[in-house]
């Protein structure tokens, strides 16, 4: 089955240029578009996309409050892929705190676009682990966040679940933690869904982003 996923950006050519790219691959069908964040939820209840690729700003409702909207109203909601124009962005950021499983820029090449969506829609990495460590450490309270630090304490992850969390923030994928560790790759999944059952973390991104924000990892 293709990957399906669908377009939300106020910019026309933007959105024909992500159709173009996407729907030169065999296993991504773009489902549909949209032109703005307040469309979102009745379109993926519509079409109920893989992958949701949305900018970041736009006029009626942006992509952060769209994500959160999502989030919540959403029983099974898609990855969300925020595209944004710039990447040392604030709003990217909390995009990703929203509940964002990753970003993409608009300059990005066709090959980073789909390697992005592929990546999202699978779930086992995280993308672009050096950007996201970025953001963290300049967005990311510096290991000051109350709720976050809560949050690794309630956890109380094991030894080896905090490894896989500190390779996770790396980027590491479950194949590459399984070779790091020494371990099988079915023993990674089982100590990821761990980590994010703990955490209450939706996905990798939002596990990697609470053990910044509390400080358990550095993002430098």
């Amino acid at each position: 089955m293709p990957v399906t996923v669908l377009l939300v950006d106020d910019e026309p050519l933007v959105r024909a240029g992500l159709r173009a790219v996407l729907e030169a691959q065999p296993d991504i069908e773009v489902a549909g578009e949209a032109a703005d964040g307040a469309a979102v939820i009745p379109l993926v209840r519509r079409l109920r996309p893989d992958v949701v690729a949305m900018d970041v700003r736009m006029p009626l409702m942006d992509g952060i409050e769209a994500t959160r909207a999502l989030l919540r109203t959403v029983a099974e909601p898609p990855k969300i892929l925020v595209v944004t124009t710039f990447e040392n962005d604030e709003y990217v950021y909390e995009a990703l705190r929203a509940g964002a499983d990753g970003f993409l820029l608009k300059r990005a090449r066709p090959a980073e676009i789909v390697h992005a969506v592929r990546l999202i829609a699978e779930g086992e990495s995280l993308l672009f682990p050096a950007s996201v460590r970025q953001l963290a450490a300049e967005y990311g309270e510096g290991g000051g966040n109350r709720a976050a630090r809560a949050a690794l304490e309630r956890a109380r992850l094991t030894g080896r679940e905090g490894e896989v969390l500190r390779l996770m923030a790396r980027g590491l994928s479950n194949a590459e933690i399984a070779a790091r560790l020494v371990v099988g790759t079915e023993t990674v999944k089982s100590h990821v869904s761990a980590v994010l059952a703990k955490l209450g973390a939706r996905d990798r991104t939002q596990a990697v982003i609470t053990a910044y924000e509390s400080g358990y990892v550095a993002p430098g």
